[in-house]
């Protein structure tokens, strides 16, 4: 293991634009063998540079079995018909509840994927969506369901039963976490100075933290610092950004405890900064473009954080682009350009890192993936834009 202290700016910003993504879990994090980390500590914050493929090498302590998936996209049950699911979540009793955003409602199942119930449904009444966007439980037991459009948090018992409305017109609130301590970590739709805002339980703002890279433009900077979130039993709160080599640990007040990166198969340089052309009235915006490197993480009750990462760029094969065309019947109208049909890929692995930032192990995927959530020992990867469906697997520790 390397370790040296360094105070340069300049490093301190290269660290930022490099991020982390890492392999499986293990038993015990003592027993990990760093020898091949660079661990350095930046003004105070310790920096975890990961080589490829972990400190457990050939011998992972943990894998992972499929169980079975929930939704399909060619389903001709209407309780397992998804229509862009956002969010998942887990009671409990170990019941299910997707957030089925644009069908506007949370589909409720049994632990083992037997459909119970659905909460809510399309309009603007209370316990009504105009869209499910996020959700999640609190130390209660409640459900909290995030409506982005409508800009309100409503509270339901795990039956269904609305407990309280929340308004958040003024927080423009994209994706929301809740903390044991009963405070919201939320992603916002409006970038600020800081990337993630800490809520009270009355949604007054408590704190601001996390620090977006400059790419030198606003646009650029909006779609370079796009991230995923997770919080862990301790409610520290994990960072994966989706097109930075870099993920990122905070306290529960928001205090940096380390970033990590690792080595990668391609660059994480902007392939093509945005672009607007012309004058006044009449002008056209390119937007920027990047190679992806995480489609989100997640923790599991050992604290080891486990990352969706890209091995490789998809190819035009693959590609699936869902094209927005108007508007109908109050909603969006969409088409989905390319081959649907097409589920299995190599592009992506799952990542687990050590609850210190070292990377563990890599383990190989054979499927798309756009989301994780981890309950207990059971993992979930969606696949929202093909299959619409959810793959559950369980976590195997050796």
């Amino acid at each position: 293991m390397k370790i040296r202290t360094k105070n340069h700016h300049a490093a301190h910003a290269l660290s930022l634009f490099i991020a982390l993504c890492a392999p499986l879990v293990l038993r015990s994090v003592l027993s990990a063998d760093i020898s091949a980390q660079t661990i350095v500590t930046e003004n105070g914050v310790r920096i975890v540079h990961n080589v490829r493929g972990g400190t457990w090498g050939t011998s992972p302590k943990v894998s992972i079995e499929l169980v079975r998936t929930l939704g399909d996209v060619n389903t001709d049950d209407e309780n397992l018909a998804f229509d862009f699911p956002a969010d998942l979540a887990v009671d409990a009793a170990g019941n299910i509840y997707v957030a089925d955003s644009r069908n506007q409602r949370i589909q409720v199942f049994s632990p083992e994927g037997r459909y119970l119930r659905t909460i809510g449904q399309k309009g603007q009444g209370p316990g009504e969506f105009a869209a499910t966007s996020s959700i999640d439980f609190d130390g209660e037991g409640r459900l909290h369901a995030l409506d982005s459009q409508q800009r309100r948090i409503q509270v339901f018992t795990p039956k269904g039963e609305l407990v309280r409305t929340k308004p958040t017109t003024k927080l423009e609130i994209r994706q929301l976490r809740l903390l044991r301590s009963g405070k919201i970590a939320v992603e916002s739709n409006v970038r600020g100075p800081k990337l993630v805002q800490l809520l009270g339980p009355d949604l007054a703002p408590l704190a601001e933290f996390g620090e977006p890279f400059d790419y030198g433009d606003e646009l650029t900077n909006s779609a370079g610092n796009s991230w995923e979130f997770a919080v862990d039993r301790e409610d520290n709160i994990i960072l994966g950004f989706r097109l930075q080599n870099r993920i990122e640990k905070y306290s529960p007040d928001g205090q940096l405890i380390w970033r990590a990166d690792r080595e990668l198969n391609y660059s994480t340089k902007v392939v093509e900064k945005a672009k607007r052309e012309g004058s006044g009235t009449h002008f056209r915006i390119s937007y920027p473009r990047f190679n992806s490197v995480s489609k989100g993480l997640a923790a599991d009750g050992s604290g080891r954080i486990w990352a969706v990462t890209c091995d490789r760029q998809i190819r035009k094969d693959e590609e699936v682009v869902v094209m927005i065309e108007g508007f109908a019947d109050g909603r969006e109208t969409r088409k989905v350009v390319g081959d649907t049909d097409l589920r299995k890929t190599d592009m992506y692995k799952l990542e687990v890192f050590a609850p210190d930032g070292v990377l563990l192990v890599a383990i190989p995927l054979t499927h798309f993936v756009d989301g994780i959530w981890i309950y207990g020992d059971r993992l979930f990867l969606l696949d929202r834009d093909r299959g619409v469906q959810f793959y559950e697997y369980r976590i195997r520790e050796k």
